[in-house]
């Protein structure tokens, strides 16, 4: 049996080692301008039940699983639970919650720099001589901080208090949903890749957590940062108070 290796199965074979790599990475960067390179390494994939996963506005790459290869490995229990990586329901609850606030306004910020519209809401044509789109700004640069005192004190009871609450954002860093920079919550490597957009901001923006965020949005905007980032010890809990641990079974 040959032990060569090609392009697609040392980019396969880099994606299954590492879950995800960014775009700038040589071998992706020429996937992602390369038609054959790319549907090699799909197939190559496709091989192991695995499907190459990219998104515009995030700046990873990463690797899911077939619809197919779900059935095969979870069965239909496992597709029919909230979540198929042993999160517990607060878990994918504050995952979904860091979503709203991280992605939805960074896809905002976007599509308006994509377009050409400043911070005033304006069109910015003075050194735009053709009017075209504009590449779309990497995530990096326009994806929002969340300040981790801030989120204690809006959504803390809710999510089971300080202790619940910094054990989920662990499991959720440790998943590369999130990178945690000091007392700040940014998004990390898989946030924008295995969340559906085209089928959670809906649900978002329609439903009741759509409100809750607008109301956030005008409360912060409206209040002091003293008021709105009150001190850990204001808001911490005894260990008797925390959230039981879930069971970490679940599929």
């Amino acid at each position: 049996m040959s032990t060569h290796l090609d392009d697609a199965a040392l980019l396969a074979a880099e994606l299954l080692a590492r879950r995800w790599l960014p775009r700038q990475h040589p071998k992706v960067k020429r996937a992602l301008i390369d038609a054959d390179l790319w549907a090699a390494t799909q197939e190559r994939l496709a091989q192991v039940g695995l499907r190459l996963i990219d998104n515009l506005y995030a700046d990873h790459v990463s690797v899911a699983m077939l619809r197919p290869a779900e059935t095969a490995v979870f069965g239909e229990a496992g597709l029919n639970s909230h979540n198929n990586i042993d999160l517990p329901r607060d878990a994918v609850s504050l995952l979904v919650l860091l979503w709203a606030l991280i992605v939805l306004p960074k896809r905002e910020r976007q599509a308006a720099r994509a377009a050409g519209i400043d911070k005033h809401g304006e069109a910015d044509t003075q050194n735009d001589m053709f009017g075209k789109d504009r590449p779309v700004p990497t995530a990096a640069s326009v994806s929002p901080l969340v300040s981790y005192r801030a989120l204690l004190a809006d959504f803390g009871v809710q999510l089971g208090k300080k202790t619940r609450l910094d054990t989920n954002l662990k499991r959720l860093e440790n998943h590369g949903f999130i990178v945690r920079k000091g007392e700040d919550i940014t998004e990390g490597p898989l946030l924008d890749l295995l969340l559906d957009y085209d089928v959670l901001a809906p649900r978002i923006l329609q439903g009741a957590l759509g409100d809750v965020l607008a109301q956030a949005k005008e409360l912060q905007a409206s209040l002091p940062l003293a008021l709105t980032q009150p001190a850990l010890e204001e808001i911490d809990d005894s260990p008797e108070d925390s959230a039981p641990e879930e069971n970490q079974g679940e599929a």
